[in-house]
């Protein structure tokens, strides 16, 4: 065989360069439930227990708009794959929809204050917990809560076009694949389910423990291929959602009482990232599942991080008994 044929092996993996916190800012006036980096990386989206959520300069933390409405504390955000719009979760039972073009498209810095809200989803009748457009469209997102429902909506009338009776025990976390085809949910009655978007049913039961540990978040892995699973046993599970397999298991952090939620980091390699209830961010290897690095600053447990779409940053947040966003970039 000429050497024109051979096989070439794959290309290493960057060496691993360490994170190091950069900033830290205070926001908000309660513990931080959610951290997102807009997919344009131009923005910060961060929520908390007291209500509001807070947009901040993803370099310098400085806020650039509070946006309020919400009657009681918000869990969880997404944004809409253009960055033009910006979903919240809270326990008030209702989603918010947030239009955040005139922040993007300056040149005069918006007004910090002025009232972007323009839908108001209705429906819940518990905590909503968990929030995520469709990858496809600004105009589908898709719901979980302490109702035990997952519903889909139809932004741009407001309605609730489907509802789905998902789980037994509270819905924690929803998640599109990156088409929109499908969602995974999972619960803290301890599955994590596959519905088909279109019609609402459920397509496969990924995980199925009667049990617990409950599921505290789940997530398609950025190529869609795989599913990530956070379950109150201090375990992150990779699986392979085709075939039903777990691959990989990371472990090292301490999960038992909150739904924290994890990352795929994929600017320098393919890392796991995930907040600990020990006040820590770990960081580990996606193929190896070694952990590359423990980051210590926040002295309450963080509960949420994000990864910047293109640079080498990440944001955490964290409970009452610290209350910062704080950003961290890789040295070099």
């Amino acid at each position: 065989m000429s050497s024109a044929t051979q096989q070439q092996p794959p290309p290493a993996a960057p060496p691993y360069r360490p994170y190091r916190q950069v900033r830290a800012a205070t926001p908000h006036t309660r513990a931080i439930s959610c951290v997102r980096f807009s997919p344009c990386g131009r923005l910060l989206a961060t929520a908390s227990l007291d209500g509001t959520v807070a947009l901040l300069s993803p370099s310098s933390l400085a806020v650039i708009a509070n946006l309020r409405g919400h009657t009681q504390g918000v869990s969880d955000l997404s944004w809409s794959t253009d960055s033009n719009y910006l979903c919240s979760a809270s326990d008030d039972r209702t989603l918010r929809i947030w239009d955040i073009r005139s922040i993007l498209s300056g040149p005069k810095p918006a007004d910090p204050n002025a009232d972007r809200c323009i839908r108001v989803l209705k429906g819940h009748t518990n905590f909503v917990f968990s929030a995520n457009f469709n990858p496809q469209t600004s105009s589908q997102v898709a719901s979980g809560g302490f109702d035990c429902t997952v519903r889909i909506w139809d932004v741009s009338s407001g309605r609730c076009i489907r509802t789905i009776d998902a789980h037994s025990e509270p819905v924690t976390s929803v998640h599109f694949i990156r088409d929109g085809s499908i969602i995974v949910s999972g619960s803290h009655d301890g599955s994590c389910k596959i519905w088909d978007a279109g019609t609402g049913s459920c397509l496969k039961t990924v995980i199925d423990d009667d049990k617990k540990p409950a599921v505290s978040c789940s997530m398609f892995s950025p190529n869609g291929k795989f599913i990530l699973v956070a379950t109150l046993d201090d375990s992150l599970k990779l699986c392979n959602y085709a075939t039903g397999k777990f691959l990989k298991v990371y472990s090292g952090h301490v999960n038992r009482a909150y739904c924290i939620q994890s990352a795929f980091s994929v600017t320098n390699g393919k890392y796991i990232v995930s907040g600990s209830e020990d006040k820590c961010i770990y960081i580990w290897d996606l193929q190896g599942k070694n952990i590359l690095q423990k980051m210590e600053g926040h002295t309450d447990a963080v509960i949420s991080v994000s990864c910047h779409p293109t640079e080498n940053k990440i944001a955490s947040g964290s409970l009452d008994n610290d209350k910062t966003v704080r950003l961290w970039v890789q040295d070099g």
